[in-house]
């Protein structure tokens, strides 16, 4: 058996793990102790074996990415590989984003992207379902009596916790898969049922029905809605006053 006092097969240690030429367990002080904080686990052909403070996976397939040896290379290359396609899915659009310009801008290899999204599509369902957060919750600004200024201080915050370049990427991906237009019936959803809450706490005992301010919840939602997908293409801005004003006149 090949070997020195610093070099052990693997098997010699722990019979019952399997060994191969590509593993080699090293203790740099006491080769009848297991694991003493100075042993390190070498493995170029199981890159599923996890890592720890004591263990650690070198990344020979591509040795051009660093490792910062604390958070490890999977999660920081995934993160560049996202971070890459929400700049150019916000900029360019995902039809016309190929996977090798993703690549490109997160300085990874080409391959690399398919061990992670093995579609590209993949990347935008992470994109949605990790990057953009409807908010749910019934605190809202409700004066008695003024439907219209509630309704005005509604407009102003979208229950929506995503940055400006996921915001354009939900609005202009609506069509593209299912969980982007899961996530805006979600945001739509939350709109309608805040505004309703709002506009029953402004008019107490309301003079219109309750049909008739689930129809103004709902206007008022689809306008928001419409209004923010506007701005994405044109930058053009309703007045949400003025909005607020015209469905609170149709409710007295």
């Amino acid at each position: 058996m090949s070997g020195d006092a610093h070099t052990r097969n693997l098997n010699d240690a722990h019979p019952g793990i399997l060994n191969d030429r590509r593993t080699r367990i090293l203790n740099d002080r006491h080769p009848d102790i297991p694991d003493n904080g100075c042993t390190r686990l070498l493995n170029d052909g199981h890159p599923d074996i996890p890592d720890n403070r004591r263990t650690h996976i070198p990344h020979d397939g591509h040795p051009d990415i660093p490792d910062d040896g604390h958070t490890g290379i999977l999660n920081d290359v995934r993160t560049r590989i996202l971070d890459a396609a929400e700049e150019l899915f916000a900029g360019g659009g995902y039809a016309a984003t190929p996977t090798t310009l993703i690549a490109k801008l997160a300085k990874v290899p080409g391959d690399l992207i398919s061990q992670y999204f093995p579609r590209k599509i993949d990347v935008l369902v992470a994109l949605v379902d990790e990057r953009t957060h409807v908010e749910e919750n019934d605190q809202v600004d409700a004066v008695p009596g003024d439907p219209a200024g509630t309704l005005s201080r509604l407009a102003r915050v979208l229950p929506l916790r995503a940055s400006p370049a996921m915001r354009r990427i939900l609005f202009r991906e609506a069509d593209t898969h299912s969980s982007v237009k899961e996530r805006l019936g979600r945001l739509n959803g939350e709109l309608v049922r805040r505004a309703r809450f709002a506009l029953g706490l402004a008019l107490p005992g309301a003079r219109g029905d309750a049909a008739r301010l689930e129809v103004a919840a709902a206007t008022f939602a689809a306008i928001l809605i419409y209004q923010e997908n506007l701005c994405q293409l044109t930058g053009h801005q309703i007045d949400p006053d003025a909005v607020a004003e015209l469905i609170a006149h149709s409710l007295v």
